[in-house]
């Protein structure tokens, strides 16, 4: 469980402001028209109690890459290589086994999926990746989960279409290309600028991103209130040819 206060976030502040520019035009998107946004996904108690069971859809390639220690995996799979939709799926180890435990509709990169991500490429990198921080706009809707930090730099630019005015109110760092333990705005790529970075699982304006991953606030708020550091969380995301493969 993450301590009572929050992490503090002067310097970070600071530091984001100055690249806010860089690091929002890696997770947004000013000007497209939104598609029709679907409804959000519940928790699914009937697979609570299911058998324990795999990763559907997900090969042994990708499973061998999520740490011993890991009991909560975000799973997203991708409706296409080349499409922007997809649905987010939570799971939890229980045992040796995995359980689904909640669903949601959501959105990728643009032009869908990619396992060599670069700069400004509108894909989503294909991979397993950990999650150990997160941020927004809006207060942390714990209690539990991810640390957090608050803060207005993570606000989109009001140049953007309005309906991405709220992209950046709740937001988990997927850790690709980044400094694990920072703020999620944090700029610092260790693999270089040309990799990208700023990638992102945060709430959805209706259509395809930058390279993130959007889904409901809802779905947000329950990530947020739900994974764990001690938990070891991860997500496995691709479009669903390349996560079998």
């Amino acid at each position: 469980m993450r301590p009572t206060a929050i992490r503090p976030t002067v310097f970070r502040s600071v530091l984001a402001t100055a690249a806010a520019a860089l690091l929002l035009t890696s997770c947004g998107s000013g000007g497209t028209a939104p598609e029709p946004k679907g409804e959000a996904g519940q928790p699914d108690a009937r697979a609570s109690s299911a058998a324990p069971g795999g990763l559907p859809g997900i090969s042994e390639r990708f499973r061998k890459q999520i740490p011993d220690d890991t009991r909560q995996v975000v799973a997203v799979y991708g409706d296409g290589a080349d499409r922007a939709t997809a649905t987010v799926v939570l799971y939890t180890k229980d045992g040796d086994g995995w359980k689904k435990r909640a669903d949601w509709p959501a959105h990728n990169g643009k032009k869908g999926w990619t396992p060599d991500h670069h700069e400004d490429d509108k894909r989503s990198p294909v991979g397993v990746f950990t999650l150990t921080d997160a941020g927004g706009v809006l207060a942390d809707p714990g209690p539990g989960g991810l640390p957090y930090t608050r803060s207005d730099a993570f606000a989109a630019p009001r140049t953007w279409a309005e309906s991405h005015w709220h992209d950046f109110d709740l937001v988990i760092a997927i850790d690709y290309n980044r400094v694990k333990g920072t703020a999620p705005n944090d700029p610092t790529r260790p693999e270089g600028q040309s990799k990208g970075g700023s990638i992102w699982l945060h709430m959805d304006h209706g259509s395809g991103t930058s390279g993130c991953v959007s889904l409901s606030e809802q779905g947000m708020r329950h990530l947020l209130r739900t994974l764990e550091p001690d938990q070891h969380p991860v997500v496995v995301m691709g479009d669903r040819a390349s996560l079998r493969a």
